[in-house]
């Protein structure tokens, strides 16, 4: 079974043309009935008006002579061809037909449906009804004239001549085929443009949406339209985004490495008021140690820090010219486990992994190494106490999946899009006082990208984060 879409450009299309083939059937349908309705009020009209002058000769006859004669000298004065003429009294009995001379002899006619219209609004008509006296189709129409106290009614056979008469012009349906003959090519030019307009700017946003890259040659080709004009300058504005943010991030590195070049200046101070304690040696000691041990700790951050801000530049300027090795990531993850064991006693914590023997990827050692423990240490610091770190993998295709999580406090949903991001904090006061730099999980990511892979982050159903990520394994 063929499974794929139609593109909105076809949609559109069949669904404007199935309005338009019904409009024309409506259309065509409704001006037959009001055709063949204009064509028989126009013939009873005409009945209408020969009753009417059936009913002068009538009054203004001689007063000697019966209505059967003034009637058959009137049909003599005004042939008609087929045409029947029957005169009813009010008590529905016929006094003149001149088609059937023994009328006398008729039935009662007050429940003809002609006769009862006529009687009680003045005048009736029926289309095609079978006379019960001749059994033959009529076209009947009936007069009352309540101060004559009698009925006139006309009737002309329904044969071949009469149906041609009443039937409706066909010219107006050939004409309202071709102009939706029209309509539908116009439609279709005007759709052909929307659907590839649409599907040129889908593949757009298709290879936008996965990073690829986007030359504005390969996107051109839009038509000349208001549409063809909105896509084109998504695209241009798409690769002026892009252009922008390739400039902020090299405002982004010029900045770290400014904040480095800054970050120096604290530490020559540090070690500047070190000089002056060791200058004099009289001191208090309890302040002297006090002064240490701050100076130390903050010399130990800014040095971490510089170190973190050093291997990003890296990534970003240098990414080509690392030592790449197949390493034995199973390896690294275990000797992390054993360098973090005293930590995660501290915080009551256990880490489980559930790993092959031998991951090996192609890569740079010290990255790959940063991307582990840099979740790890994240973990300790900030899922909480007594809680449990999880780390399994397993084989895609070429690439390995790895999914590291605990079941910690987890994040607020606002901040997970930004948690990559250099510098981003949580929460400022409490990062700064366990000794974080801001980097570690932007180290993570590029580190990653780096390898070939990708990253995201999310909240567990039940609590804490959960880090998927990919690195392609060695082929």
């Amino acid at each position: 079974m063929n499974n794929k879409k139609l593109s909105i450009g076809t949609r559109l299309y069949l669904s404007v043309l199935a309005l338009f083939l019904v409009f024309a059937v409506a259309f065509i349908l409704f001006q037959q009935y009001r055709e063949k309705q204009y064509k028989i009020d126009t013939l009873e009209l005409r009945l209408q008006d020969f009753n009417n002058q059936a009913h002068d000769a009538l009054q203004y006859g001689s007063k000697d002579t019966g209505k059967a004669a003034l009637m058959s000298a009137f049909l003599r004065n005004h042939i008609i061809s087929g045409i029947r003429v029957t005169v009813i009294d009010d008590k529905g009995w016929v006094v003149f037909d001149n088609i059937r001379k023994n009328y006398r002899t008729m039935s009662n006619h007050l429940r003809r449906p002609e006769v009862a219209e006529a009687m009680s609004r003045g005048m009736g008509s029926t289309v095609e009804r079978n006379s019960t006296t001749l059994g033959q189709d009529y076209f009947y129409s009936a007069t009352y004239y309540p101060k004559d106290r009698y009925i006139i009614r006309s009737a002309l056979p329904y044969n071949v001549d009469l149906a041609k008469n009443l039937q409706t012009d066909q010219h107006y349906i050939w004409f309202a085929v071709a102009v939706l003959l029209l309509l539908t090519l116009v439609l279709y030019r005007f759709t052909h443009r929307l659907g590839r307009n649409i599907t040129k700017l889908n593949r757009f946003a298709a290879r936008a949406d996965h990073g690829g890259d986007i030359e504005a040659d390969e996107l051109g080709g839009f038509s000349d339209d208001e549409l063809g004009d909105t896509a084109a300058r998504i695209v241009k504005l798409y690769l002026k985004l892009q252009r922008t943010q390739q400039e902020q991030n090299v405002l982004k590195r010029q900045l770290t490495q400014n904040v480095a070049h800054e970050l120096k200046t604290p530490v020559a101070s540090i070690q500047g008021y070190l000089e002056t304690i060791l200058g004099h040696p009289n001191m208090d000691g309890a302040t002297r140690d006090q002064f240490l041990d701050r100076c130390y700790a903050q010399s130990k951050r800014l040095v971490a820090l510089l170190g973190d801000m050093s291997t990003l530049n890296r990534m970003d300027d240098g990414a080509d010219m690392m030592v790449f090795e197949d390493v034995d990531v199973s390896e690294l993850i275990h000797t992390i486990e054993k360098e973090c064991q005293f930590a995660l006693e501290q915080k009551e914590m256990k880490m489980h992994c559930t790993i092959p023997e031998r991951i090996v990827v192609h890569g740079n050692r010290g990255l790959l190494y940063s991307i582990f423990r840099n979740l790890t240490d994240n973990a300790i610091a900030y899922a909480g106490k007594g809680t449990q770190i999880t780390l399994y993998a397993n084989k895609e295709q070429s690439a390995w999946k790895f999914t590291f999580s605990d079941n910690g406090v987890g994040v607020s949903p606002e901040h997970l899009p930004r948690l990559f991001e250099r510098f981003y904090r949580v929460d400022k006061g409490r990062s700064r006082k366990m000794g974080g730099t801001g980097l570690g999980l932007a180290i993570v990511k590029n580190a990653v990208r780096v390898h070939g892979g990708n990253i995201s982050v999310c909240n567990n159903p039940k609590g804490g984060l959960r880090f998927d990520f990919t690195l392609k394994a060695t082929s």
